[in-house]
């Protein structure tokens, strides 16, 4: 990477407007969201520096347009180059709030219309839910957790990877509950039924701390993309098509019909 697209670590006297102007930017997020936008800055940085363009100062709707265009060419489905402009896009604005910028030259940048095919994210079923948690516990206690995790609670896949055995030893008006960061750093706090206790207790074993659901053969804690797999594997088991929806949309199906 060359130092035009160099965006940390935060280095003010050697950092031209632009590369300040994303720290500042980045400086609001952390995680995944963190990472996700430096991707995307880094991917809008090295396109401007291949075309002899500055990647803050002189951009205009046109050059924005251009780069959704390349995205394009590229072979990314209009969902991904909608997701890989919410970094630039939210670049350029707070630049402008900033004052760096007269204008905001991503603001009507045209994007590629997402259609939604509703009946592809209904989620499962009562009776498929039901499989779907039993059929996790006879493959390893880590995938019985995760399936109640997400199953029960309704966690995302990245707050279901991230809980700790310490997360849920509190006990509340006679209750245990589970303390959880949830999207955008909120924490919250819900109640653990029984059943989801005991594939939890089930799943730490003897440990008394840590990352409670594991990657079953190393031992690792397991991230958002072992989430997507376990899930995966859960669901071929059962014979249930609907479930290699990572977000397991069975949750919220169940939660809505509760």
């Amino acid at each position: 990477m060359t130092s035009s697209t160099m965006l940390l670590p935060f280095q003010p006297a050697t950092m031209s407007k632009a590369q300040l102007a994303a720290v500042s930017f980045l400086a609001r997020y952390a995680g995944h969201t963190h990472t996700l936008y430096a991707f995307q800055l880094r991917h809008w940085f090295a396109w401007c520096e291949a075309n002899g363009l500055d990647p803050l100062l002189g951009i205009q709707r046109a050059h924005v347009e251009l780069y959704i265009r390349q995205l394009g060419d590229r072979g990314l489905m209009d969902s991904s180059i909608v997701t890989m402009m919410h970094g630039v896009r939210g670049y350029f604005r707070f630049a402008h709030i900033d004052g760096i910028i007269p204008s905001d030259p991503a603001v009507y940048a045209r994007l590629p219309k997402v259609h939604r095919d509703e009946s592809r994210t209904q989620g499962l079923d009562r009776l498929e839910l039901i499989r779907f948690l039993q059929v996790a516990q006879t493959i390893t206690v880590h995938h019985g957790a995760l399936a109640y995790l997400l199953g029960i609670n309704a966690l995302r896949a990245s707050e279901a990877a991230a809980v700790r055995i310490e997360d849920y030893a509190d006990t509340l008006r006679g209750h245990r509950v589970l303390h959880l960061v949830g999207k955008g750093n909120k924490p919250a706090t819900m109640p653990v039924t029984v059943p989801v206790l005991r594939a939890l207790e089930a799943c730490r074993g003897n440990r008394r701390s840590g990352p409670l659901v594991l990657r079953p053969v190393s031992g690792n804690p397991i991230d958002r993309r072992d989430v997507y797999r376990m899930v995966a594997r859960i669901a071929n088991i059962a014979g249930i098509t609907a479930a290699h929806q990572p977000a397991l949309t069975a949750a919220r199906r169940h939660h809505q019909r509760a």
